[in-house]
């Protein structure tokens, strides 16, 4: 059992050692923005979906929608980052509201915090399962056993360590990032020369069975805008994982979370428009 849970997990590191697990900013931003990143594939997705339950025309305010997200993003990032001036050794959510609310408050933050990064794997995991199972059909009857072997292999490569797990991670989160802007670029090209396509059901008829207005709208639109700040989770991680970075480790940590909110905000108000496509029918708040 010793011999495979050294080549699973590695050997353990001495503290004399530990200055070389420092990660440089390149290195830390697949490590600690991960959550986000896996976040933002699927909040923007979350948001078409509860505006479309208005009709058609509800599709309208998806962007406004997000922009709010990004908008809250950026004083939650404010934030954070005079969290790491004043934490030099980690300060996430425990520790600041321990220091200033007391321990009750604080171990309630904490609580949040686990079933925060609890369901963030099972969504994030169950979200690109079945990005890949709409594409392979034939490996739908198994993707409960796909996420959970997914799920085992993110905690190997984790408890081999923080270096090794943002090398692991670094060429997919790049490409990922890569993908994501090439997306928008397309998609912008295609905008400005009148050549985006139709979606596939958009020659389907719609019925108007209900109104989506008043109250009832505005509540659609909270809840729109509930589901898109799915895209915030993990906001805080860099704020713990100060200690991890190479010196001067408050400016790197600071730097690695303003390149994360910049690639969050533009991910999340760009999504919609690229999601969005261009419907047949335009009502006025009805809902299908």
């Amino acid at each position: 059992m010793t011999w495979l849970k050294r080549q699973l997990v590695g050997r353990p590191l001495t503290n004399a050692r530990l200055g070389q697990t420092a990660l440089p900013k390149w290195l830390a931003l697949p490590v600690f923005s991960s959550d986000p990143i896996s976040s933002v594939a699927y909040a923007t997705e979350q948001i078409v979906l509860v505006l479309a339950l208005g009709g058609a025309a509800f599709l309208s305010l998806a962007l406004p929608v997000a922009g709010g997200v990004a908008v809250l993003l950026v004083v939650l990032v404010a934030s954070y980052r005079q969290t790491i001036a004043a934490y030099p050794n980690g300060g996430g959510a425990y520790v600041v509201s321990r220091d200033n609310l007391g321990r009750r408050p604080a171990l309630v933050a904490a609580s949040a915090l686990l079933v925060d990064y609890v369901m963030t794997v099972a969504v994030s995991v169950t979200s690109g399962v079945v990005a890949v199972t709409s594409a392979f059909r034939s490996l739908i009857p198994h993707a409960a056993v796909i996420s959970a072997v997914v799920i085992v292999l993110l905690a190997l490569v984790n408890l081999r360590g923080l270096r090794e797990s943002g090398r692991a991670f670094a060429v997919p989160t790049y490409l990922f990032i890569a993908l994501t802007y090439l997306l928008f670029l397309v998609a912008g090209g295609r905008a400005v020369f009148a050549d985006l396509p139709d979606a596939e059901s958009a020659s389907l008829p719609v019925e108007q069975t209900t109104s989506v207005a008043g109250l009832l709208g505005a509540v659609l639109v909270l809840r729109a805008f509930a589901s898109g700040c799915t895209a915030l989770t993990g906001v805080e991680a860099i704020s713990n994982g100060v200690p991890a970075f190479r010196p001067p480790r408050t400016r790197n940590a600071a730097a690695t979370r303003t390149w994360r909110a910049c690639r969050t905000c533009t991910s999340s108000a760009c999504s919609p428009a690229s999601r969005c496509p261009r419907p047949a029918w335009s009502g006025t708040g009805r809902g299908p």
